[in-house]
């Protein structure tokens, strides 16, 4: 005899099993864990081979020498609006971005040797993505230094600039 309560039960018992999870309140954490290292630090065995991976020059063989031609190129132009008592734009621009960019690089070095991504993993990730983040800050602030205000060599010079002496007074007026 045919019973439609029971199939209908039934067929909605079986798409449940199959096609919906069970909904947990409990956050999984799993992804934020810290890896644990083998004593010694030594991953793998003798017999396992070397894991290679695929050549990028820019953060491998090359890295280093830009990092210095950054460094070495801002010097002159750190020194040369104070000596010759104007600023040029573009130079100023230059001199920004390149700070901006070393900055990054030493940023990127800290949290490559600190916060490694065998150890820390999705950290690692995170760490580089907000670095990446504040690079782009800083370039969109350099953008309005620069269009906006005479630019950071101006800023620097009103800064070191002796201003007049006023009464300190604790009431401001």
């Amino acid at each position: 005899m045919f019973r439609p309560g029971i199939c209908a039960k039934r067929s909605v018992s079986v798409l449940s099993r199959r096609f919906v999870r069970p909904i947990s309140l409990k956050p999984n954490f799993e992804k934020f864990k810290l890896t644990s290292e083998p004593p010694g630090h030594i991953v793998g065995d003798v017999n396992d081979p070397v894991p290679t991976q695929e050549a990028d020059f820019y953060h491998s063989v090359y890295h280093w020498s830009y990092e210095r031609i950054v460094a070495v190129t801002m010097v002159p132009l750190a020194v040369l609006p104070f000596v010759s008592g104007t600023s040029y734009p573009l130079l100023d621009t230059l001199l920004s971005t390149l700070i901006l960019v070393h900055s990054n690089a030493g940023f990127q070095s800290c949290i490559i040797d600190y916060i490694p991504k065998r150890i820390y993993g999705v950290w690692h990730t995170y760490a580089m993505r907000l670095l990446a983040f504040g690079t782009c800050v800083g370039l969109y602030g350099v953008y309005e230094l620069e269009t906006k205000d005479e630019g950071i060599t101006t800023l620097l010079k009103k800064l070191w600039t002796e201003p007049k002496a006023r009464p300190i007074s604790y009431f401001g007026y």
